[in-house]
């Protein structure tokens, strides 16, 4: 990420390890996004806030743990999605066959988002991707 970019805005919010857990993601996801004035790219955005928490469901939070969900909105019009598990393992977009049911999520993300990758995090990573994005921010008061 360009290091001129500074954050307007930040709302996170933790999710324990279920099923239902995705859903509550996306729907954080999509409160934030209402609040903060970001109509464009607006289903780009939770599909990918979807995909990268299923995959922190299903790879990345060991029993008994949860993952984070975290949005910032850079001035400069830059949204980032970041999720935050404690699980080990690399991330990678996996090589799939077209009659496989599985795997297609962070070719998505990829498709989808500007930028995409993972960061270290202490235990675990940190899976995020970025758009960008016009508007918003006026209503925001700094760091919600």
């Amino acid at each position: 990420m360009n290091a001129e970019l500074r954050p307007f805005a930040v709302r996170a919010t933790f999710c324990h390890r279920e099923r239902r857990s995705v859903q509550l993601a996306r729907m954080f996801a999509g409160v934030t996004l209402d609040d903060w004035s970001l109509a464009e790219r607006r289903d780009d955005v939770l599909l990918c806030v979807s995909e990268l928490a299923t995959n922190a469901l299903l790879h990345g939070v060991p029993p008994d743990r949860g993952y984070l969900v975290r949005l910032v909105l850079y001035r400069g019009g830059v949204l980032r999605v970041e999720v935050h598990d404690s699980g080990p393992g690399e991330v990678r977009t996996p090589e799939t066959s077209p009659e496989s049911e599985r795997g297609r999520g962070l070719l998505l993300v990829a498709a989808l988002a500007d930028k995409w990758g993972v960061g270290e995090r202490s235990p675990g990573k940190i899976v995020w991707c970025e758009f960008a994005v016009r508007g918003g921010g006026a209503a925001v008061p700094a760091f919600t």
